[in-house]
This record gives structure tokens, sequence and C-alpha cells, in this order.
């Protein structure tokens, strides 16, 4: 059902993997898992019950989103791996006509040499969350109740921004009016309500962060999301080829209640314990079944049952203004970010500039703070700063400010210290007052590498602006971002080529300035 942050590189790489068909039969079956702390620990039960009947069963681990795993199902490079029932609905068999019941999904399946089990014992749907103390305060225990107040900050992920079963409907059906809506990073939501910079998140119901930040999951009256009871999908060829593999699912299926999974997820996500140590010490709990367990048949219908969730026909808000519109916004957004951020870097980069290259003990400290600036990773940096700005584009802007202080200081430092010694000679000669001899002709002779390192600073701003949208900035980085949680390419295009064209109009702007404040003798000819 869900997928976290994950780079986009991963994605590439398991788009590969699925695209490519295996030339040989493997010895063992695998199993994969998704770029999420619960699907891998899934994965990892399932392999480690394997090993208790006998077969070797290996992992792909992480290998990205549904698709990315449905895909590789599809083409056999997995045979299993953990899904939830109404990510299948309402995502990967979306085009299939008519209802699909638990018995119609098998049907579907089975004509694509597929087969579910049972659910394992739990649900992982989606839900909205408050603090305890809002939620008291504001007499909230329904997601209808949030009708009745309008200024609401709403921080929400990006894929439950897009996906059909996610906010537009929810937001129709439930006549919802926020104050405001962010779509950024799952993880970093959790951080924004921690810090009050945000009053409602979306949640997973076996988030371990809904009792360690005490939320309250308000409770979907109108029965709103799907079921999505967690099950195993698997190729059928692979089960009649190991029927170890068959029998290693039904061992675990009914068998994992949601408050295990909480507490393995716990585990994982805020204790930091090993993965697999987490799922072999609940593994140990469970009891040995007997034979007419292990050995039910495929297609079984106990555990999973059909959604009783009304036929929803909403408008997807968010697509539905059109792409022109929408990448209008993104642009406005994304150049908001960038420019202010740079502007706020200019003022101040000169003048550190300037006062390092007249004082070098103290253009050595300064340089230094710098360089540390531009080793913070740039998602810790988005967390450091959402305590400070919240979320939104005021702490991206912080965090681009910070990062484009190194170019403009260190190329102003060294266009002024790199002025031949005649020259600056020449200028004390004349009797000018400091400030005209920086003014009039220090900083005109160094003008070259100046604009030079604000334009790397520049460049640098809008390919880091992109990951803004973790925080709801808005910008490029929102279509990026959706589009790698949802392996949709035309997505992940629609705002990596605006952003690669933006980044060639910011140079050549900058090449054109950087003529045009060059004095005319410094100026390059043709044949340089």
């Amino acid at each position: 059902m869900r997928t976290r942050l994950i780079p986009l590189a991963i994605a590439l790489i398991g788009a590969g993997l699925c695209g490519r068909a295996p030339a040989a039969q493997p010895a063992h079956p695998s199993v994969g898992s998704k770029y999420f702390a619960e699907s891998v620990l899934l994965a990892d039960l399932l392999q480690l019950q394997a090993q208790r009947q006998g077969l070797l069963l290996t992992q792909q681990r992480a290998l990205g989103g549904s698709s990315i795993l449905w895909q590789a199902l599809l083409t056999g490079a997995i045979d299993v791996y953990p899904e939830y029932t109404g990510t299948l609905r309402e995502e990967l068999l979306h085009d299939v006509p008519g209802s699909l019941d638990t018995q119609r999904l098998r049907e579907v399946l089975a004509a694509r040499d597929l087969g579910m089990s049972d659910s394992l014992g739990f649900q992982d749907r989606y839900a909205l969350a408050v603090t305890h103390t809002l939620a008291t305060r504001l007499h909230l225990a329904t997601l209808s109740d949030l009708r009745a107040h309008t200024g609401l900050r709403y921080a929400l992920s990006n894929e439950f921004m897009q996906r059909a079963d996610g906010w537009p409907g929810l937001r129709a059906l439930y006549g919802l009016q926020p104050g405001s809506v962010r779509g950024m990073d799952h993880t970093l939501a959790y951080h924004a309500i921690e810090h009050a910079a945000a009053d409602v998140v979306d949640v997973y119901t076996t988030d371990p962060q809904i009792l360690s930040d005490d939320l309250v999951v308000l409770r979907d009256d109108r029965n709103y999301f799907p079921d999505y009871q967690a099950v195993w999908l698997y190729r059928l060829d692979a089960v009649r080829r190991w029927p170890a593999l068959l029998a290693s699912m039904n061992a675990l299926v009914g068998r994992i209640p949601v408050q295990a999974m909480r507490a393995m997820n716990a585990a994982v996500q805020i204790r930091r314990l090993d993965d697999r140590q987490v799922a072999a010490r609940f593994l140990a709990t469970l009891q040995p079944q007997g034979a007419a367990a292990v050995g039910a048949a495929p297609g079984a219908t106990v555990g999973a049952a059909p959604s009783n969730h009304p036929a929803r026909g909403s408008p997807d808000l968010t697509a539905s203004a059109g792409f022109a519109q929408r990448l209008l916004g993104w642009t406005g957004e994304h150049l908001a970010l960038v420019g202010i951020s740079l502007s706020m870097a200019i003022v101040l980069g000169l003048p550190l500039g300037v006062a390092a290259a007249k004082l070098p003990a103290l253009g050595r400290a300064v340089l230094g703070f710098c360089v540390v600036l531009q080793t913070v990773p740039t998602l810790a940096m988005l967390v450091f700063m959402i305590p400070l700005f919240g979320i939104g584009a005021r702490p991206a802007i912080a965090a681009l400010f910070l990062y484009s202080l190194l170019p403009i200081v260190r190329n102003t430092l060294t266009g002024l210290t790199s002025i031949p010694a005649p020259l600056a000679e020449s200028a004390a000669s004349l009797g000018l007052p400091k400030a005209v001899q920086l003014l009039r002709i220090e900083l005109p002779l160094a003008a070259r590498p100046i604009i030079a390192g604000i334009s790397t600073a520049a460049v640098i701003n809008v390919g880091t602006a992109t990951l803004g949208a973790l925080i709801g900035a808005g910008g490029y980085g929102e279509p990026i971002l959706t589009g790698i949680r949802l392996d949709d390419l035309s997505l992940i295009l629609q705002g990596a080529i605006p952003a690669a064209l933006l980044a060639l109009a910011v140079m050549a702007l900058f090449q054109l300035l950087e003529r045009a404040f060059t004095p005319r003798g410094l100026r390059p000819t043709t044949q340089d």
C-alpha cells in the first residue's frame, strides 16, 4: 500500500530488473519486498519460515514501490511478495472492469498465472490522525468531525495526494475544507506534527509512530477507505515447482495481528533493531500449525473478505487542473524557492567573501563553515529546519540559502585575491578610499569569477529545490517524487524536464550577466 521516500536510482534499478526475463530456471524461489520496513519484515518472516520448511528462499530487498514489485512478479524476476488488497484493487488492477470481490480478484490473478493468499491477519490501511491534545480540544473522533474545522493544516504524503483511493476522493466525500494542504514525505509528516507545524497527517494503521507520538486515528465513519488486508501475491508456477513455498506462506496466514505488526515496525523504525532479528523473534513465538493448515490449497477465501466500500467517482482534484496550469504553478513555486534563497545568499555571501579576502584568518574560518554546511545531507538539513520554520517553502528556502553560500563566498574570495598585484597597487597609489577601490576597481576586475560562483549556486539550487517537495514546498519536485513512488515515468518527466530546462536557462542568463558586468578589456574574445 505504501512506499517511502526512495532514490530514483533504486527505482530505475528495480525497473531494469523487472524488464528482464530470467535467462534460466532459478535454483531457488525468491521473495521481493518494497522500500519500507513492514514489507521487508514480512519478506523476512517468509524467508525464515521457508527455512523451517527446508526451502532456501532468497530475498530481493527493498526493490521499490508496488508497481515495480508487481512487474517483477509478472515477469518472474521474483516469485512472491507481500501486498495489500486495497492496492491490488485500486492501483494495480484499477483498469479491470467490474467489482473485484475476493473471488473475482482471484480469477483475474489466475488469468495472469498468479495467486493470492488469505489475509496474514492484519490490515494496513490509510487513515487520518491528529494529536491527542487537538482531538480533545476540538472533540475529534471521526473524519466527519473534521468538516466543522476549516483552518486546520494538513500534511499529507505525496502518494496519498495522487492516489485514486487517497486525498481527492476523501476530501470530496467528507466535504473537508482545510486551511492548507501540503504534500510531503510520509516520514517527515510525523516530524511536522510533532513540532506543531501541521495539525492533520495521513497515517498507515500499522505505523509505530501512532503510539510513540500519542496520535489519535480518526474513524472512517463513511467507509471511504477500502480493505487493505496484507496478503501474499505469488506465481502459480512457483508453488507448483516448490510446494514448500505454498506451505510457508500458509503457515503465516492469519497469524500476524495488527498489534504484532505495529510492534515489529516499532522495533525496526524507532528502536533501530535489525529487521531479521525482529522477524526471527516473532516467528519464535508462533507454534507450528497442523498439517491441515500447512497444506491448505491455493485460492481459499478465508480472511480476505470483499470490501464494503461504496463505489466512488470523485474527480482527481490534483490532476483536474490540467497539465499547463499545474506546470505554471510548479514553475512559480520553483522560481520562488530558487530566487529568494539565491538573493539572500548573494546579500550575505558577497560581504563574507570580501571580508575573507581582506582578512585571511577570517577567510579560512568562513570557508570552513561553508564547507561544513555543504556536507550536511539535504534531507537532514530539511529535517533540521522544520522545528525552526515549520513546513512549506520557508524551511526549503533556508536550506537552499545555506547551500548557496559556499560557491558565492569561495568565488568572491578567489576573484579578489587573484587580481594582479600591479593593478591593485595602481589603485592604491591613486589615493582612492578603500570603499571606492573595492567598488570601482576590485569588484569589476573580479566580476567573472564572482558571477560564475553565483551561477553555480543558482544551478545547484534549481536541482536541490526539487527535494523541497518532501516537506510541502511544492515546485518541480512534487511530480518527480510522486512519480518515483508510483513508478510513473510520465510524472517524473513532468518535473525533471522543466527542471533541466530551467537550469539551462539560468546558466545562459548568468553568462549574459557575466559579459555585461565584466570590463570590456577583460571580456573573452571569440578566440578564447
